[in-house]
This record gives C-alpha cells, sequence and structure tokens, in this order.
C-alpha cells in the first residue's frame, strides 16, 4: 500500500472520512484493527488518525478499548437540517397525536431514504429504523413515494442498482416496481407491508418544495402488519400535516439537506451513484 492506505494518491482528509465512514454502517463498536481492515489504511496509519479523533472527541474509545462515535461528532450533527427539524417536529407531534402511530420524515439519500426526524409511538411495533438511520428506497413507504415524484430518470437510475431483499416480502423486480411506483404517482400515496421487516406496514405521502414543485421528503407512519388494511384512513392527516410542513419551511428547501443528483451521463461506481446527499424503517 502506498502511503500506507490501499488507495494511491488519497489526501489525509479522505483518510479520515473513510475511517468516520465505517461508522456509518452500524452502531457496533471497532477495534483497530477492525478499523484498518475496513478502510484499506496501514495500521500504523489507522492507529495515528485515530489517536488524533480520539483527541478530538470524534470517537472514543469503550471499556474494551473498541472506538465509536464521540460525543462531538453528535453534538456537531445536531447542527444538520436543526431549521428543518424545528419547524416539523411539532408538526409531527400533531400527526402522532391525530394517528396515535409512529411518524416520520425522510428525504432521499443517493439510492436510501435518510431518517431526519421521528416521534415514536406507544404501540409494540417492530423498529426498522432511526433517526439519521438509511434505507433501501424501494423498500421503505417513504422512499417509494420520493421515487415516485423524483424525475423519470432518477427513477430508472435506482432501479438500475442491486436492488436489495430485506425481507421475503420485499419487492426488487424492476418491472413491479414501476408499476408500484406508478400507481404511487396517481394515488399520492404509497404503501408497504413487510418489506423492511415482517410484523411492520407503512404509508407515506409526498412533501414538495414550495416554488419548484419539486419532491422534497416523504411523510410516513408505521403500523402493525395486522392494521395494513386501513392505514388508508390515515391520509387526510398526513396530506395535511404535509401541507403544513411545506408552507411551514418555506425558503429553506428540504432538498438543501443533500446534495444534488449527478446528471445521468455522468458515470458514478458505489454507494455515490446517485450523486444525493445518514438502523432504519418503511
Amino acid at each position: 500500500m502506498a502511503g500506507g492506505v490501499s488507495q494511491p494518491g488519497q489526501t489525509v482528509t479522505g483518510r479520515v472520512l473513510s475511517i468516520l465512514a465505517v461508522f456509518e454502517k452500524g452502531l457496533a463498536p471497532r477495534s483497530l484493527t477492525e478499523i484498518a481492515a475496513e478502510t484499506g489504511l496501514a495500521l500504523s496509519t489507522a492507529h495515528r488518525l485515530v489517536k488524533e479523533l480520539e483527541e478530538w472527541d470524534a470517537l472514543q474509545r469503550d471499556a474494551n478499548g473498541r472506538y465509536q462515535i464521540g460525543i462531538r461528532l453528535w453534538e456537531l450533527g445536531q447542527h444538520g437540517g436543526r431549521q428543518v427539524r424545528d419547524i416539523a417536529r411539532p408538526l409531527l407531534q400533531d400527526l402522532y397525536s391525530l394517528t396515535q402511530e409512529t411518524v416520520h420524515i425522510a428525504i432521499r439519500e443517493n439510492t436510501d431514504v435518510l431518517y431526519i426526524d421521528r416521534v415514536y409511538g406507544t404501540r409494540r411495533v417492530p423498529q426498522a429504523s432511526r433517526v439519521g438511520g438509511r434505507l433501501p428506497l424501494h423498500a421503505t413507504a417513504v422512499g417509494k413515494v420520493i421515487l415516485a415524484f423524483e424525475e423519470e430518470w432518477v427513477r430508472e437510475s435506482v432501479l438500475a442498482q442491486p436492488l436489495v431483499r430485506r425481507t421475503a416480502g420485499t419487492h426488487v423486480d424492476p418491472a413491479r416496481l414501476r408499476v408500484e411506483l406508478a400507481t404511487a404517482r396517481e394515488r399520492g400515496y404509497a404503501v408497504t407491508r413487510d418489506e423492511v421487516r415482517v410484523g411492520t406496514a407503512s404509508i407515506a405521502v409526498p412533501v414538495f418544495q414550495r416554488g419548484d414543485g419539486a419532491v422534497g421528503a416523504g411523510l410516513g407512519l408505521v403500523a402493525r402488519t395486522d392494521d395494513a388494511g386501513t392505514l388508508e384512513r390515515h391520509l387526510p392527516a398526513l396530506r395535511g400535516i404535509a401541507r403544513r410542513i411545506e408552507a411551514s419551511v418555506g425558503a429553506f428547501p428540504l432538498q438543501s439537506l443533500r446534495s444534488q443528483p449527478r446528471p445521468p451521463q455522468v458515470a458514478s461506481t458505489g454507494r455515490k451513484s446517485m450523486g444525493s446527499a445518514a438502523a432504519p424503517e418503511h
């Protein structure tokens, strides 16, 4: 490895970011050896950079000497999308009060949905998502409703990717998904059942940008699979709160929380294939 890294020419910043990205894959603490292996860094390089990150409180060690995200990164993370979260939170509280179900708002991040806020209900429903967590667009109600109202090239780019099957009920056939997304676009909402986690069903509506009318986010709720047949009863509340979020966010667009997608002619590989802007639920 040249320069202590498996990717020649990688900058110091790139090496540090690759270390932090290890913890994006899951919440489990990592040993120094695991960090070096997952990043491709030489053990000595990983040790030096991890030590600096620990001194800055970006990483911290547990009682077993393994590393996890430190409190300082958590503090910085609270500033990300704070304006939108501050606006959306009381409206999500209203939605929970009206439905008594777990509710959330999410944006598209590459081929995933990124959950930016949620209010947990008291019903016993298997949880698959968390604030700051990601799930596949094609397997979640918020992801499907966002994708349904995205530009066609974005939809086709997502459907051209390998589609992960999270459960036996996950829809991964591109042709079937095209029909499903067209139906969601016509109806104005999307539903899922046992696609991310067995025992859960969800429904979601789009949240549009003021001005250009582009889809900015998905607003949804999750319930037990037993209640899947009656999820549509929540549509008036979901749509009403979505309109209130659209009106309240105003000049601060939801899409500004993510980077803009690359034009379709630009070749790309790996996680950044969609070029859009943080486990996880429908």
